[in-house]
């Protein structure tokens, strides 16, 4: 049998190319290619391996704790503005990761190291590092985020709950499901007593959702230390079973309109009207987006005046920037500044800030080395893992540990999930759990055996 699946394998290539030749009124042709097609899915199917039995088992065992840690943590209300919910789930990790025998530091951010930007409060959270040294050479980060986007009090409107197979909760998935993940991961590699990596290193931070300004500085660092570097944001939607090579960049660009006050009434005249310039000014750039290179530009806040029967003095907007290369930064930030040079109105003032606050992540040759690597052991659970290199507009913090180095970024090794970012409707798909956490201590073993490719 394995003989005759080699040969039809030979074939298949062949079969592909002359199948899409044979006419319509040819039956029996047709009937030939479909044959071919036939086998040469079998021959697919028959070359992947079988699932590691033991790796699968723990899977298993572990799917209903991590179904607790999820109720545990999503009862945290950890929003990138809270410090004291901050620090309370930062300190729970740290004892979970150090129960997991990691030797664990909370990394208070410091003025030298954080790159503050228009928006960033004047406390960050701390940040958890958990380093797990082995008996091996490789060294494998692994990557989440324990803020959310909510702010204190949206736990009622968000409690933990099951509804089939979806399990629901604040912030469940972004990102509770991508720690939960990691922990998860880890007790599995420790059931086995598995130990061939030299370091696995778990960075959780505190300040993804506002542009990481405390963390950037350690992702850029950690992963240009490491051999690949594996990023727990959630794996894809119902519909969709993937990781990703490829996120987008974003910037934020500020505009400041400084006009002169006057009494609305009685004379508006000795007024310059900000908000009048304001107006101008996005109406002028609303063209901005290239659909064609990826880029995004979109006016999504404003604001104007004081009272309303008084010309206003001051106006501001802020638009949402998007870039799928680094280089295209430069070229939006130098549109955007030309065009800010036309006023409607001589007299005001029009400042513009760009703050560019995530690269992208760009797909790298090791990434896809890597990540066909991922693909083949999924199938080893029958399963399809769509490899995404489309930044499709999100952005993470992968795209920061990406930055300085030419090892593997792969992203999206969380649980299958939707409605981030909604004020009820955030869940996980329980089905995806498995899988998953098959597929990230499998990926593990096979980077500390040198099994993987990672160039």
């Amino acid at each position: 049998m394995t003989r005759e699946i080699a040969t039809v394998r030979s074939r298949c290539r062949f079969t592909r190319i002359t199948g899409k030749a044979v006419k319509k009124n040819t039956t029996l042709k047709a009937l030939a290619a479909t044959a071919s097609f036939m086998l040469c899915a079998i021959a697919a199917a028959a070359t992947a391996e079988p699932p590691v039995q033991s790796v699968l088992a723990l899977a298993k065992k572990e799917k209903p704790a991590l179904l607790d840690t999820l109720k545990e943590l999503t009862a945290i209300e950890s929003g990138s503005r809270e410090p004291e919910e901050l620090d309370r789930i930062a300190d729970v990790l740290a004892a979970k990761l150090r129960a997991l025998g990691g030797k664990v530091d909370l990394i208070e951010p410091t003025e030298a190291t954080t790159h503050r930007l228009s928006d960033t409060p004047e406390k960050i959270g701390k940040m958890v590092r958990a380093t797990f040294t082995g008996t091996g050479t490789k060294k494998i980060m692994l990557m989440a985020h324990m803020d959310t986007v909510y702010p204190r009090g949206m736990l009622a409107q968000q409690p933990y709950r099951i509804d089939g197979e979806r399990a629901y909760g604040l912030g469940i998935a972004d990102n509770r499901q991508g720690i939960a993940t990691i922990l998860h991961t880890l007790a599995m590699l420790r059931a086995m007593n598995f130990r061939d990596y030299g370091t696995i290193t778990v960075f959780i931070n505190a300040d993804e959702e506002i542009g990481s300004p405390g963390a950037r500085y350690h992702h850029i660092r950690l992963g240009a230390e490491h051999d690949a570097v594996m990023s727990f944001e959630g794996g894809g939607t119902p519909q969709d079973d993937r990781v990703r090579l490829a996120t987008s960049g974003h910037a934020l660009a500020l505009l400041n309109v400084r006009g002169r006050a006057s009494h609305a009434g009685s004379a508006p005249e000795r007024g310059v009207n900000s908000l009048d310039e304001l107006a101008f000014q996005i109406l002028q750039m609303r063209d901005l987006s290239d659909p064609a290179t990826g880029v995004k530009v979109n006016w999504t806040l404003a604001s104007a005046g004081i009272v309303s029967n008084m010309i206003p003095p001051r106006a501001q907007a802020s638009a949402d920037v998007r870039v799928a290369r680094i280089a295209d930064y430069d070229g939006i930030e130098a549109r955007l500044r030309e065009r800010v040079k036309k006023k409607l109105l001589p007299e005001s003032e029009v400042e513009l800030v760009f703050e560019r606050r995530f690269p992208p992540l760009e797909p790298k040759p090791s990434s896809r080395a890597l990540s066909k690597h991922a693909q083949a052991i999924y199938r080893e659970l029958g399963l399809n893992l769509r490899i995404l290199e489309d930044s499709a507009g999100g952005f993470t913090d992968a795209a920061n540990a990406s930055l300085k180095t030419s090892a593997p970024v792969i992203e999206g090794f969380g649980l299958r999930g939707f409605g981030s970012h909604t004020t009820n409707a955030e869940y996980i798909l329980i089905d995806s759990i498995e899988p998953r956490l098959y597929l990230a201590a499998r990926m593990i073993m096979d980077v500390a055996r040198g099994l993987a490719p990672l160039k």
